[in-house]
């Protein structure tokens, strides 16, 4: 994600921000330009953006924030929809009447946006292609005496227990199941990738390609998550796998490495936003030595994402060391994990060429 800043008085901005601390602007995401922008208010109940190129337009807050205070994307107001293009994506939402609900509601929402951000950056469809579905959510609650709610996808809607925006029992559900990485975001993203396996693999010449990296995935969907869960990841899946859920299934495999692609461009994108680069002096210095602003743009290669990534984690990873927290990326990217990656790179790449 890019860096953000007051069009206002020059402050530093967050995504999810609603006012800049500074000058207490108002602040709105405008989904036409995939910015953040100060806001001046233009009666009655609408908004005139400050950023550059849609200075001077005039837009409507999302329904959600009027109502619940939970989006701060911007509809334009020629837009006759009183929802943001993230929010009218969701087919159901939880009963926000219930006191955990609302907070949770907005915790996987903010989580969801970010997916949306990176999903219009890459260019990818969210409305179907070619008679398949739309990208569709629904995000549910635990009934008591009913069988709990599975996150997942089929057909085009992601479905999320909102419990997983609770943090206790979002890490409660890590630990049993022993992951390194258990994060609303990461749900997101791996949700997302059976959606796009649908829309971009799917019927298409890639699925050749796609077997031979991944797997055949008409084996039995149902039985091999039974096995996985039976007897776990093959002693030997870190040389093949990007997680031991990755050996579940090919379909998995793919959902877990398209994560894992999101997870790297977005933190490129955020870093080269910082103006981060690493120069380090000592005889590791050739490995370590990285400027990210050279790894975004559409015209990279992927060997050249992942020149500058592998620099990136070390230092991450050695700043939340230091901070006595976990690794921010604890993971091992063998060769065939790279090719995988690859191909998904060449994939989101050629999409983006002929939208």
């Amino acid at each position: 994600m890019k860096t953000f800043f007051c069009d206002d008085c020059g402050s530093l901005l967050f995504f999810e921000n609603t006012q800049c601390v500074n000058c207490k602007h108002t602040l709105g995401f405008l989904p036409d330009i995939q910015d953040l922008s100060a806001l001046e208010p233009e009666p009655p109940d609408q908004w005139r953006a400050l950023a550059s190129p849609a200075k001077g337009r005039i837009y409507r807050q999302c329904q959600n924030y009027r109502n619940h205070k939970s989006c701060n994307w911007c509809v334009p107001v020629e837009d006759q929809n009183a929802f943001c293009i993230s929010c009218r994506m969701d087919k159901t939402i939880p009963d926000l009447s219930v006191p955990p609900n609302l907070e949770r509601w907005r915790k996987i929402e903010t989580s969801k946006r970010r997916l949306i951000y990176t999903l219009r950056q890459l260019q990818l469809p969210l409305e179907g292609r070619e008679g398949r579905p739309p990208l569709r959510f629904s995000f549910l609650a635990d009934v008591p005496g009913s069988a709990p709610v599975l996150s997942g996808h089929d057909d085009g809607l992601i479905t999320l227990n909102i419990a997983e925006a609770d943090d206790a029992e979002r890490e409660k559900r890590r630990v049993n199941l022993h992951e390194p990485y258990r994060t609303l975001l990461g749900h997101f993203r791996h949700e997302s990738g059976h959606y796009y396996w649908d829309q971009l693999i799917a019927n298409t010449p890639r699925l050749a390609r796609f077997r031979k990296l991944f797997g055949d995935e008409t084996q039995d969907y149902t039985a091999a998550l039974k096995t996985h869960y039976e007897q776990g990841a093959p002693p030997d899946w870190q040389t093949r796998l990007i997680s031991a859920y990755a050996s579940s299934h090919p379909w998995e495999d793919w959902a877990e490495t398209w994560a894992h692609y999101l997870h790297i461009t977005d933190t490129i994108e955020t870093a080269a936003g910082f103006g981060i680069s690493l120069a380090p002096k000592h005889p590791a210095a050739k490995v370590m030595t990285t400027d990210t602003k050279k790894a975004t743009g559409p015209k990279n290669d992927f060997d050249d994402i992942l020149k500058h990534w592998f620099p990136l984690t070390y230092a991450l990873n050695s700043l939340n060391r230091g901070m006595g927290l976990s690794d921010l990326y604890p993971f091992v990217l063998s060769d065939p994990v790279t090719q995988k990656l690859r191909f998904i790179h060449e994939t989101v790449t050629e999409v983006r060429k002929n939208s």
